[in-house]
């Protein structure tokens, strides 16, 4: 075999080497994602918590109006707590695939965007991400019908509080005026665990 024709075959090893851990992972993926240091693993578990808030773990401080206050908010509030918000349902969507959820294709985030109240500019909606794992252990909470459901009306949102360092950039309240700022703070419902519909 010529020297050309081992290494195609060794890359053509490595990658479908790639290939089926990639799928193993996709279809199992551990609440720490895929991730290269123990930081990152111990965000994605954050991400990835299934258990459902006590009554002590709800921040009673915290409301959508707070949240959407200008201002760098990176310390306003607490990753180790939960929060019960109001808001109006804008859009409903599915995010990207992400280390968080081993980059499945089937497995992935829903994003719902609320607001204070219909037509405002995405730089004032807060993100609340529903994860695969409460996808599959609630009743209806599939992309098409939370979207049927929640889409302009008034909800109650419950969850843990979560500060998504990856958008800072692209929130308002940490980069004011940016042209690319599609949320107006990093922080989120994530994962959210209670959804009811209020009007």
């Amino acid at each position: 075999m010529s020297k050309r024709k081992r290494i195609l075959l060794f890359i053509a090893s490595v990658l479908g080497a790639f290939v089926v851990l990639w799928w193993l992972l996709a279809r199992d993926c551990p609440t720490a994602g895929i991730a290269l240091t123990a930081n990152a693993r111990n965000l994605h578990r954050l991400k990835n918590r299934t258990y459902i808030p006590k009554e002590t773990d709800f921040d009673a401080r915290v409301n959508l109006n707070d949240i959407l206050q200008p201002g760098d908010d990176s310390r306003r509030w607490s990753t180790e707590r939960a929060a019960r918000i109001h808001g109006e349902v804008i859009d409903v969507a599915y995010a990207r695939p992400e280390a968080t959820n081993c980059f499945s294709l089937c497995r992935r985030d829903i994003h719902i965007l609320i607001s204070t109240r219909k037509g405002t500019a995405r730089n004032e909606q807060m993100v609340l991400e529903v994860t695969p794992r409460f996808q599959e252990s609630m009743t209806d909470w599939s992309k098409d019908k939370l979207n049927s459901m929640l889409v302009g009306h008034w909800c109650e949102f419950e969850g843990w509080l979560y500060f998504d360092a990856g958008h800072v950039d692209q929130a308002e309240n940490t980069a004011p005026h940016n042209a690319t700022n599609w949320r107006a703070t990093a922080w989120e419902l994530h994962p959210v665990t209670n959804i009811r519909v209020v009007r």
